[in-house]
């Protein structure tokens, strides 16, 4: 039995703004094997231009950082960089990584679209304007 992918994909724009969409099955296969850095069609997400791998977590949360290779869980140790956020100076810190290649494991995938994302009605907002008419 082949195991199917499902992805969520954050994709933010040059202006800062980002979209979440989510990736089942066949539509999540072309991210299969792809390493960050990498670029790939953005018409997976109904845009046109590129994406550009920026990043991801895994299932449990572990974040993908770009120096490790494959695919694989590793404990390394950081001084500063993806995964370690505070800490002080000469501090290192042994931590789980996850490498750069992208495979069913990866939960959450972060990319750059090189155009800008168009516009889309809030749906939350136009609730919340009939409201405060009334």
């Amino acid at each position: 039995m082949e195991y199917l992918a499902n992805f969520k994909l954050t994709v933010s724009d040059v202006k800062g703004k980002s979209v979440s969409k989510e990736l089942k099955d066949s539509d999540a296969n072309p991210l299969l094997g792809l390493q960050l850095g990498n670029e790939t069609d953005a018409a997976i997400v109904g845009l046109n231009g590129k994406l550009v791998l920026t990043g991801g977590s895994d299932k449990s949360g572990v974040p993908m950082r770009n120096d490790i290779h494959g695919s694989a869980r590793k404990y390394i140790l950081l001084s500063k960089g993806v995964g370690l956020q505070d800490a002080e100076i000469g501090q290192r810190v042994r931590k789980l990584m996850r490498g750069n290649t992208i495979s069913e494991e990866i939960y959450q995938i972060n990319c750059r679209y090189d155009g800008e994302i168009p516009v889309e009605a809030p749906v939350e907002a136009a609730e919340e304007n009939t409201d405060k008419k009334e």
